[in-house]
C-alpha cells in the first residue's frame, strides 16, 4: 500500500528554520521529522512512499539520492571510484520513495492528485509531513476497512500549549503542566480509498481541507479514527523546540520502532 506524504508546503509559521529548507526537513535530533514518519509506517510493514513535493523540494530529493552515502559505512578505492562499496547497516533497507514535483504554489488537493499516477491500489495512507504520534496503523486500517466509506480521518487531542490553572473557592490553585484539551483536531494520517481522487482537479487552487473534505462531510463519506495517544505536529519554532526536547530526553512517544 501506498502513503503519500506531503511535504510541499512553505511552512510560514517556522520561518526560522524553513527559510532555508522544507519543513519537512526540520530536524528532531539528527534527523528530519519526515524520517520521523515515514519510521512509523515502516514499523508497520509499510515501506512504500510518495513524497508530494514542492518548496525546497530539491533539497528533499538529495537526501534520499545521498541517503545511502550518509547512512551507511564506505570503502572507497582513492582513483577508482568505481570500486566504492557500501556497507549496509541502516534500518531503513526496502524502503521505496517517490520523489514527486506537484508544484511550487499547489494547495493540498492538487498536490494529492498530482500524485494518484503512482497510486495502484484500491486504498491508499497520506499524511502531513509535520505530524508524528504514536498511531496504530493496522488498527486505523482496520477501521478504515470496516466502515467502508470514502475516508478515515485520525482525529486526536493535542496537549495544550499553555498550563491549565484551577482556583478553588480559597484561592488555592492547582496546577497541571500542559494538559490535554478535549476537542478532537485533524492529526493527518487518513486512509482515502481511490474514489477521492474523483474530488479532486490537479488546478493549484484545490484545497484538501475546504471544500473537498467538507463535502465528503456532507455526503457521509468521512469517518474519524479516534486515537487517544501521542500526536503531535511541527506548526513552529515553539514546537520545534519541544519535539526536540522530548526526543533528547528520550521521552518521543512517537517513537515505537
Amino acid at each position: 500500500m501506498k502513503i503519500v506524504i506531503l511535504c510541499g508546503g512553505l511552512g510560514t509559521r517556522l520561518k526560522e528554520e524553513t527559510e532555508f529548507r522544507p519543513k519537512p526537513m526540520v530536524h528532531i535530533g539528527n534527523r528530519p521529522i519526515l524520517w520521523h514518519i515515514m519510521k512509523i509506517y515502516a514499523h508497520y510493514g509499510f515501506k512504500d512512499f510518495v513524497l508530494a513535493l514542492g518548496y525546497k523540494g530539491d533539497m528533499i530529493k538529495e537526501y534520499f539520492q545521498n541517503y545511502e552515502l550518509m547512512n551507511n559505512d564506505v570503502t572507497i578505492e582513492l582513483g577508482k571510484p568505481e570500486n566504492r562499496i557500501i556497507h549496509q547497516n541502516h534500518g531503513e533497507v526496502g524502503w521505496r520513495v517517490t520523489l514527486a514535483n506537484t508544484g511550487q504554489h499547489a494547495l493540498k488537493g492538487a498536490r494529492l492528485k498530482q500524485a494518484e499516477r503512482y497510486i495502484n491500489g484500491d486504498e491508499f495512507m497520506m499524511t502531513y509531513g509535520d505530524g508524528v504520534g504514536n498511531i496504530n496503523i493496522p488498527a486505523l486500517l482496520e477501521f478504515h476497512r470496516n466502515h467502508g466509506k470514502i475516508a478515515t480521518i485520525t482525529g486526536t487531542i493535542p496537549t495544550s500549549r499553555f498550563g491549565e490553572l484551577s482556583i478553588q473557592e480559597n484561592n488555592t490553585a492547582s496546577f497541571i503542566e500542559k494538559p490535554r484539551s478535549g476537542s478532537l483536531v485533524n492529526g493527518g494520517f487518513f486512509v482515502f480509498n481511490k474514489a477521492i481522487f474523483n474530488y479532486l482537479t490537479d488546478d493549484d487552487n484545490c484545497d484538501l481541507e475546504y471544500g473537498i473534505l467538507e463535502k465528503l462531510s456532507q455526503e457521509g463519506q468521512i469517518k474519524v479514527y479516534r486515537h487517544d495517544g501521542f500526536w503531535a505536529c511541527m506548526d513552529t519554532f515553539r514546537d520545534m523546540e519541544h519535539l526536540n526536547k522530548l526526543w533528547d530526553e528520550k521521552k518521543a512517544e512517537w517513537k515505537i520502532w
